[in-house]
Order: structure tokens, then sequence, then C-alpha cells
């Protein structure tokens, strides 16, 4: 083997590669560790039971960004090396060049060799690690997304906290794989850029179809029946007067062979096809219903006024979403989380007007959330001076604001109606409002309160003991109201 001090005539040795050197060899192995790790990703997430967008990040932009920095750190060896030469002749250069007849080079490839062999290790780890972590609700709502703040503290006090973010928000099947890869990538973008638009809007038309996610867990036919449930309140008044209204909710079921169809889930598409068309984002107004039962008979309803041509629209076919619309990220209204913490003891009921100066403070506007808690404490203390009832009632209105409101993102429950009920929100009543007629002149029910619940006692103490099989008629408890009124004609969620 030629030595570098070979005496051979120039030009009759072969000139060495400008790549044979240490640092070029190191750009090599972090290509080949790129390479292998976008190999791995790809793998996992094409065998993984569902997509996931950010696995998407790490495979196409990640891995790929090490492979790119692999490439410069290997051609940068190679720039080494020339300019080396350049400088010295080629004698000298050459003793930088790998030589594996030296014995030292023999040694620091036997190095290289074993710390390439645990990198490419320590990379088959690193990106299994990261595939489970970034399916993980940390990531979603912690790591990578700190403006989703409103959304995981909503998430982990809902129904839904032990299921994992992915499993709603991402599902089966190639173009949802496709669609979730864009989507992940935009959103790690908007947030490094900061061009997020505050409050997050709801991905009413990103969402899948229930029968893709919800059903996966909740069997659709199921026969549900009736259900037993008391609402408490307490009225805003000096003595905070409570007032329940126990309700048998008419949840029934939409199948016919598990059970009658009727009651809420008639709406479901089982045994009928309910279709609409909205003309907002948020689906909240919807001017035209269309109703195919069981014998294939079609009806259409529209809102009175509405005369527009819907042969050029798509109507959109009613889900468990349309009422279920927020089933892990609910944001209580003052009023809702009020009563609950008082029902719950949380907050001292025997404090005059607590009730009121409680859902006052919290409708209040604050810059930031440490604004928002320092004011509720001043606020209430002030209220109630030298009163030791009172600081348990802060700490309790203090943790419904800190659950519920992020003026940083300026989030809370008016940006995000709920569609179960009908109190606070227009729910049910987008179509029972009883302004939706056929061309028959037959109207959607609107404000019958037996129709989906049966309302057996209402009031306070002895009165929700005089319970009525057959229904009680609604007794609003302050004043006389309106029958054609909907509650969100008073009701807003705050005062």
């Amino acid at each position: 083997m030629d030595t570098p001090n070979s005496t051979e005539p120039a030009g009759t040795a072969r000139a060495p590669s400008l790549f044979r050197n240490w640092i070029s060899m190191a750009g090599l192995v972090l290509m080949a560790s790129s390479v292998f790790a976008f190999i791995l990703l790809f793998f996992l997430d094409l065998i993984a039971h569902q997509s996931n967008p950010y696995v998407g990040i790490l495979t196409f932009l990640v891995a790929p960004a090490f492979g790119f920095a692999g490439l410069m750190v290997f051609l940068f060896g190679a720039w080494r090396w020339r300019r080396t030469k350049a400088k010295a002749g080629v004698l000298r250069a050459l003793r930088v060049n790998i030589d594996l007849s030296r014995p030292r080079d023999r040694r620091v490839l036997g190095y290289f060799v074993a710390g390439s062999a645990c990198f490419l290790l320590l990379t088959a780890m690193g990106s299994y690690n990261s595939y489970h972590f970034t399916e993980s609700v940390v990531f979603c709502g912690e790591t990578c997304h700190t403006v989703m703040k409103p959304e995981l503290t909503s998430y982990l006090h809902s129904p839904h906290a032990r299921v994992a973010c992915a499993e709603c928000h991402i599902g089966k099947g190639a173009s949802w794989y496709v669609r979730s890869k864009l989507s992940g990538t935009y959103q790690v973008y908007a947030t490094l850029a900061d061009k997020y638009p505050t409050p997050i809007p709801t991905p009413v038309k990103n969402l899948r179809p229930a029968q893709e996610t919800c059903e996966q867990c909740h069997w659709p036919k199921k026969f549900v029946g009736n259900l037993d449930r008391t609402l408490n309140y307490y009225l805003p008044d000096q003595s905070n007067s409570p007032y329940s209204i126990r309700l048998l909710l008419n949840v029934g079921g939409a199948d016919p062979t598990h059970g009658p169809v009727g009651g809420i889930h008639w709406h479901m598409n089982v045994a009928n096809k309910i279709e609409y068309i909205a003309t907002d984002e948020a689906r909240q107004k919807i001017p035209w219903v269309r109703v195919t039962d069981p014998q294939g008979v079609v009806t259409e309803y529209r809102s009175k006024g509405f005369t527009n041509d819907v042969s050029g629209m798509t109507p959109r076919g009613m889900d468990c979403m349309d009422c279920h619309n927020r089933p892990a990220h609910k944001f209580q209204s003052p009023e809702s989380a009020v009563n609950l913490a008082m029902s719950l003891g949380a907050i001292d009921t025997t404090l005059p007007y607590i009730k009121t100066n409680a859902v006052g403070v919290l409708c209040r506007s604050y810059i930031n959330q440490t604004q928002a808690l320092a004011a509720i404490a001043t606020t209430l203390s002030e209220k109630f001076p030298n009163d030791p009832r009172i600081k348990g009632t802060i700490a309790a209105v203090q943790q419904i604001y800190a659950d519920n409101f992020f003026p940083e993102m300026k989030a809370s429950w008016r940006d995000y109606p709920d569609n179960i009920g009908h109190k606070d929100f227009p729910g049910c009543f987008r179509c029972h409002d009883g302004k939706h007629v056929s061309t028959t002149g037959r109207e959607i029910k609107a404000n019958d309160c037996n129709a989906c619940h049966t309302i057996l006692a209402q009031g306070s103490g002895a009165q929700l003991n005089q319970l009525n099989a057959q229904g009680q008629k609604f007794a609003h408890p302050i004043d006389e109201y309106d029958p054609s009124f909907q509650c969100t004609d008073c009701h807003n969620g705050g005062l």
C-alpha cells in the first residue's frame, strides 16, 4: 500500500477522495440516521390504528431537516479537506485524510463505528418515543400548543378526559391521513409565527362525521329510554332562594329493533334521516330542514322569510355533533358554574346576594387571568368585609374563573355556543322555534316542554316531593313569561 511519503512519480498515484475524512463521515452518519428515523416513523404511522398529524411533522419536516444538516456537515468536511490541501500541499493534506494503514486511524475508526451504532440506536429510541409523545394529551395541550390552554383546561374537566385528543380529532383513512398532515404542519407554523386567531375557532368544517369518531365508542342503535335529572338553581335575591327542576329526559332511541322510536335520539340517522342548511359557520342559524322518514317520505321545512334557492347548496346530514357540539371542551357560563358551586357547598349560600355578586364579578372584562383573580378577591372582600365566610367563596369563584375564562385568548362561554338544551343558547330552538313550516303548513314542534322532557317536580323544599308522572306545566320562578319567548330572549349565561 502506498504511503503519504511515496516517491512514485506524480500522476500515477490515485488522488484521495475529498470526503474521506472524519467530519464528512460524521455528516454521513447523521444523514443515515435521518433516513433511518424517516423510515421508522413512516412505518409506525402506517401501521398505527389511526393517523397523527404531528407524526407527519416529525417524519416529513424534522427528519429531513436532520438529513439536510448531515449533508451540510458532509460537504463542510470536504471543503475543509480541500482548503487544507490548497494551503499546505498534497503531502500534508493527505495526513488529515483517513488512512487505515495508520494505527491511530484504525483506533479512531473503531470509536467512530461504535459511536455511530450508539447514535443509530438512540435515533431509533428517540423516534419511537417521539411518536408516542406526539399522541399524548400533554403534547397537544401543553408542549406545542400553549395557545390551546382553554381547550386543554376544559378537556380535563370533561367526560372525555381519558380519551386522547387524536381519537376524536383524527381518524382512519388515506384522505384524512393527508389532511391531518397538512393541518398539523400549518398549526405549528401558525403557533411559531403568532398567526393564530383569538379565540381559537371551533373546527366545525374540519371535524369528521360522528359515525367515524363518536360511534366508535358510543353505540348508535342503543335504546336509552328515560333519564331522571334534577337541575339546581339559585335565584338572584337576597337569600339566594333555591329552585330546582326535576326532569324526566326522554332520550329514547332511533332504532325500531331495540326500542320504540322517539325522544331526543329520534334525530339520529338510524331510522330517520335529517338534513339541514345553516347560514353561519357556527351552525346556529338553520333556516332549512329536510326530514326523510323510514318509509322514504321527504318533508322540507323552511323558516318564514327564507326563500333562497337551495339547489346549489349542500345540506349537512345531522349527527351527534349537531347537538353534542362541546363533548370535550365545554366552557361553563357564570350562572351555571355558580349554581353548581352553590349546590355543592363551595359557595356559601348564607351570604346575602352572593349569587348576584359572584355572577357579576365573573362577567366583568379583564386583561389577563392574574388581574381577574385579584379583582375577584378584592371585589368580594369589599362586599363582605370582615366576614370569615367569604374566604372559601372567593377561592371557589376564582377557581370557576380559572377553569372557564381565558382573557389572553379571548375565550369564554360567550364564544363557544353549547347546543345541548336551550337555556343560554338556541340549541334545540334552532329548529324547534315554531318558525319552520312545510309546504303543507306543518310546523316543527316549538316550545313544547314535554316533547323531549317531562317536568316531574319543580320548586324547593316540599314542592319537590309532589311528583306528577303526567308532567307539570313549567312555572317560571320569578315572573310570568310570554310562552312565545325563547329562553335565550332573556337568559345569556350571565346576569
